[in-house]
């Protein structure tokens, strides 16, 4: 009896640990080639950029819609837990959001095409909107917060503003090589520092 509790007991843990790294590994490989191809990019591209076959993307996500739904939810966690860790290692809280801001561009540039893939199931859609504004919003007030705080940039914007606007800004960009989407985001986030000077003297 004590063998065989060791057997399943021991032997499920680093399994499930394996499984869920290797599914990491798929779906980081998915949003790299989602960036560069589109979400309709071959299956066999992905499985040779993680280093597998096939049958394995198959077998974790049997269908496109199933892989895009899962790729979307790893960036957004992916960009959630940056947060966080940005502020704690970043120079100062406006450097640690222009950091955060470059990742969520790169999130609305793999995010490209989901609509269209999904636009079957408008449900699946909603709630995939739903948890993208649950995740990230908060992450994003805190990084702005903590910006206002340090006297970096004004304290009246709100989070789902600014999203909002960068996403607008993003639109279009991969059908025009001529405009830069990021550039103007920088443009943006730099334009929110408060002037050093006259507005943060008072008499």
């Amino acid at each position: 009896m004590n063998d065989s509790d060791k057997g399943t007991g021991r032997a499920a843990r680093p399994k499930r640990t394996d499984a869920r790294r290797n599914e990491q590994t798929l779906l980081d490989a998915a949003a790299a080639v989602f960036v560069t191809s589109g979400v309709e990019a071959p299956v066999r591209d992905i499985a040779a950029r993680a280093g597998v076959g096939m049958g394995t993307i198959y077998r974790h996500f049997p269908t496109r819609a199933d892989l895009i739904v899962a790729v979307y939810r790893h960036q957004v966690e992916a960009c959630a837990e940056a947060g966080p860790a940005l502020l704690a290692s970043s120079p100062t809280p406006h450097a640690a959001l222009g950091q955060w801001i470059d990742l969520f561009v790169d999130f609305l540039v793999t995010k490209h095409g989901l609509a269209a893939v999904l636009q079957s199931d408008n449900t699946g859609f909603d709630t995939l909107h739903a948890y993208f504004l649950d995740r990230l919003v908060p992450v994003c007030t805190q990084l702005l917060d903590a910006a206002a705080a340090s006297g970096e940039i004004r304290s009246d914007l709100k989070a789902y503003e600014l999203m909002r606007g960068v996403g607008n800004l993003c639109i279009g960009a991969e059908s025009d090589p001529r405009y830069d989407a990021r550039r103007l985001v920088e443009l943006l986030i730099a334009g929110l520092r408060r002037p050093p000077n006259k507005t943060d003297i008072h008499p």
